[in-house]
């Protein structure tokens, strides 16, 4: 039984450096295919968005508005407002 009892750390210790090179190697095929799939996803969704941005220019040209979209239209006083600023510097 000694003798046994011997090689059995060693088989032990094969045997689960075994298993987690096996379990590293599952997490990493894993990994690799969610990391893919998740580039794929972002590929696609920025050519939704390119496809978009055309359609809405396309819509623009349509209606006669040219340029690029600004990203928020310029706040212009009321005419209130830019009296009452006129009286008060005056």
């Amino acid at each position: 039984m000694d003798g046994h009892d011997s090689e059995d750390p060693k088989q032990s210790t094969a045997d689960m450096t075994t298993f987690v090179q096996n379990l590293l190697q599952q997490m990493q095929s894993r990994f690799q295919t969610m990391s893919d799939s998740i580039v794929t996803k972002i590929d696609e969704m920025g050519n939704r968005i390119n496809e978009l941005e055309q359609s809405i220019n396309d819509l623009r040209a349509e209606i006669g508005v040219e340029g690029p979209p600004s990203p928020a239209p310029p706040v212009k006083p009321t005419e209130e407002e830019a009296s009452n600023k006129e009286e008060g510097s005056a």
